[in-house]
Parts: structure tokens; C-alpha cells; sequence
């Protein structure tokens, strides 16, 4: 296994490089090492990790290169999938996102309304009213965990209302999306035969609801969407747990850790919301700042299945490559002063944190819609957050955020 000690990175061999290492992430530590992929070796290879060998792409203009040819770099889960880790056995889950034209565009048309601008207008008042409701129960002046009094409450919400799910029992989206969005339990045989398992009692719970929105009329809520559907509506056990993760994943951890990420953003960099403060205007182009700041997921993948290169890198057929949008965003040729958080960076919304090309993120609207809120209702409340203590992050290289930030609530 090829390890990296966060505290070095910058004076061991480029071979000995190994951005999959779940320690860099955990320890907040992977800047440096990522700048100097970004400096020597923008195209970097790999050949011991604990997911196997791959080819690390962390440049903004490489990373869209790959995307943008899907017909070359695939997304299918026969080839292993959209992550490092191969999905394979028990745990190969096809989902339209691991997948490739024509299916991947016929599951993600069954979905997409439920995104569209129509929708989001008739959910924002409803986001509104629960996200102020949230805000008016937390402590001025006392230290509490921001992801679990606030991240988390509001994107499992969310969550049972786009599922219409059962309200007492949302929070098992919650654990559903901590089990299947963490790619590290697979590398251990106890926590792996843990992930199938409430895989399979997801699955179980779910097709109860399943067969109760077939038997009614089709509604807007996704699983209606799904079984009222030709190309959603009889999936196979696998292909119905892997689109239930990508829709619970995609919809809770990323929006859960750019809701905390834009604390701790705020927090080292003050003066960006003191411009908040003083002119709410700017929080339209404060959100895809957050977004690509935070980075709420550190890398997609692809598999080659054909002989090309990678800004004339040769790769082969059958390479693993790894996309690493934290890396992308940091792109100083992209972002001036790219580790800054500038609300009134022009170009913000060039960030790759949904993706890139056919695969773009689906929900982005919608995340986009709830940082918004959330900023909003915490400039009407004269909440500042201040970063109280040392955060813990997610100890992972897929899914990139906090577990724990403690923080306390001043008015300004």
C-alpha cells in the first residue's frame, strides 16, 4: 500500500504519491500535495494504492478533457464504476450516473423534472419556512455541532420530501447515505458485509414504497417518478439499490458538507461575509463560491476503454482514471488565489464539484437553491458562526466533509 504521511507530501518521490490515502483528507492535509500533482505531474500514476492502480487527473482543463469525452472514458459500472473503488460483486450497484449513452441519458429524462426550474420555484418557500424554523431553535452564544443540529437536519429533510418518505423514519436516509457514500468500509471485509446489509434493508424498505406509489397515480415525488416509468419502473435488486444511493448520496452528503463547508469558509475568511452582511445582493454569486471552495465530493472516475492520452500522457485500455474535482478547484491557471474564498470571483461557476458534460449533477439546482436559503436566513437572524474548535473531517477520498464542527452563534 502506498501511504502518504499528511505532514510530508512535498519531499518524497512523486511515485510515493497516493491521493486516495484517506489520512490526507481526514487530516485536512491534501493542498500541498495536490499542488505539487498540479506543478509536476498533472497526469500522475499510481500502481499501489488500496483501490488498485490508477491515473490521477488534477488540473481543471484535463479533468474537463476526460469528461468531455465519454465515449473513451466511461462511466459504466461494468468497467467499475464512477468511483476508485471497483464496484464489483455484492457491491456492483448499476445507477444512470454509472452508465453511458443512450441509457445513462433515458433513467436521468425520468428524473430530471424533479429538478427543473418549475420545481424548484414551488419548493423554495417550503425550504424557507423549514430552514428558518431550524435557525430560530439554535443557541446564541453556546457551542454546538453545526452538522448535526444543522447540516444534516435540513438535507435529510429535503431528502423526505423529493422521496415523499415516511417523516418519522427519515432518519435512515441519513444512515443510508453515511454507509453508502463511504467507499472506505469496503476495504474491510466486517464493514463491507455491513454496507450490503443495509443495502439490502434499504432495498427491503423501499420496495414497500415502491409497490405502494404503483398502485396510485403517478405523482412528483422520485419514487413515483421511478416506478411510473419504462426504464425505471422494473430495475433488478442491484440497479434499484445503486440508483436509490446515487439519489441519497447525491442529495445529502454533498449538500450537507457545503452547508458546513460555507461555515468554516466564513470563519477563516471573515471579511467575505462581512461583504454578505452589508450587501445581501452578493449572495448569487456567493453560492458557487461555497460550492467550489468546499468541493463537497474530492473525485469522480472513469475507465478507459480505449488506447489515448491525457494531455499526451499515453493511457491504455482498461486504465482507471481518477477525476479529482478538490484538486480542479484548486487550479491557480483557473481560480487566481484559488485556496481564497472570494464571493466576487467571476468566474465561480466554472467549478467541477457537479461534474462536467452528460454527467453533470442532476439535484444541482437544487443544492445550489438550499445554500442560498440557508445564507439568507442566517443574514435575516444576524447570525455570524464562529468556528469554536477543531473540526473532524470524513475519513475518506470520495464524499469530503466534516463530521463534527463545533461552533458558536454571534449576533452582528
Amino acid at each position: 500500500m502506498a501511504t502518504l504521511s499528511p505532514a510530508t507530501g512535498l519531499d518524497v518521490p512523486l511515485s510515493a504519491i497516493d491521493v486516495s490515502d484517506a489520512m490526507l483528507y481526514a487530516t485536512d492535509s491534501w493542498r500541498p500535495v495536490f499542488a505539487r500533482l498540479r506543478a509536476e505531474a498533472p497526469v500522475h500514476h499510481q500502481a499501489n494504492s488500496p483501490f488498485g492502480p490508477y491515473w490521477s487527473v488534477s488540473r481543471h482543463a484535463d479533468i474537463q478533457a476526460v469528461e468531455a469525452r465519454p465515449d473513451i472514458f466511461s462511466s459504466d459500472m461494468k468497467y467499475g464504476g464512477i468511483t476508485i473503488l471497483d464496484q464489483v460483486g455484492e457491491i456492483n450497484r448499476p445507477q444512470f450516473i454509472a452508465a453511458d449513452r443512450p441509457y445513462h441519458g433515458e433513467q436521468r429524462r425520468v428524473i430530471a423534472p424533479a429538478f427543473g426550474p418549475g420545481e424548484m420555484a414551488k419548493m423554495a418557500d417550503s425550504i424557507r419556512l423549514r430552514t428558518g424554523q431550524l435557525l430560530d431553535k439554535l443557541p446564541f452564544g453556546t457551542e454546538f455541532n453545526w452538522v448535526e443540529r444543522v447540516s444534516i437536519p435540513l438535507t435529510t429533510d429535503m431528502l423526505a420530501i423529493l422521496f415523499d418518505f415516511p417523516w418519522a423514519d427519515r432518519h435512515l436516509l441519513t444512515l443510508w447515505s453515511d454507509i453508502a457514500g463511504d467507499i472506505e468500509m469496503a476495504l474491510n471485509p466486517v464493514t463491507a458485509a455491513e454496507s450490503v446489509r443495509h443495502g439490502k434493508e434499504m432495498l427491503a424498505y423501499f420496495d414497500r414504497l415502491f409497490a405502494e406509489r404503483k398502485a396510485m397515480p403517478p405523482s412528483n415525488d422520485l419514487i413515483s417518478m421511478m416506478v411510473h416509468s419504462e426504464s425505471m419502473g422494473n430495475m433488478p435488486d442491484q440497479e434499484r439499490i445503486g440508483n436509490l444511493i446515487l439519489l441519497i448520496v447525491g442529495g445529502n452528503d454533498t449538500t450537507r458538507n457545503s452547508m458546513s463547508g460555507l461555515v468554516a469558509a466564513f470563519d477563516r475568511y471573515p471579511d467575505q461575509w462581512r461583504k454578505l452582511i452589508d450587501d445581501p445582493g452578493k449572495i448569487a454569486g456567493a453560492v458557487p463560491e461555497i460550492i467550489r471552495w468546499q468541493t463537497p465530493l474530492a473525485h469522480m472516475r472513469r475507465t478507459c476503454v480505449a488506447d489515448s492520452e491525457i494531455a499526451g500522457v499515453p493511457v491504455k485500455t482498461g486504465d482507471k482514471i481518477v477525476m479529482w474535482y478538490i484538486s480542479g478547484n484548486r487550479d491557480e491557471s483557473v481560480f487566481p488565489d484559488a485556496e481564497r474564498l472570494d464571493i466576487e470571483r467571476p468566474n465561480a461557476r466554472r467549478h467541477l464539484a457537479f461534474g462536467f458534460g452528460v454527467h453533470r449533477c442532476v439535484g444541482a439546482r437544487l443544492a445550489e437553491l438550499q445554500i442560498q436559503i440557508l445564507l439568507e436566513q442566517m443574514l435575516e437572524r444576524r447570525m455570524t458562526v464562529r468556528v469554536s474548535g477543531t473540526p473532524s473531517h470524513v475519513v475518506q477520498c470520495f464524499v469530503h466533509g466534516y463530521t463534527n464542527l463545533p461552533v458558536i452563534i454571534e449576533r452582528h
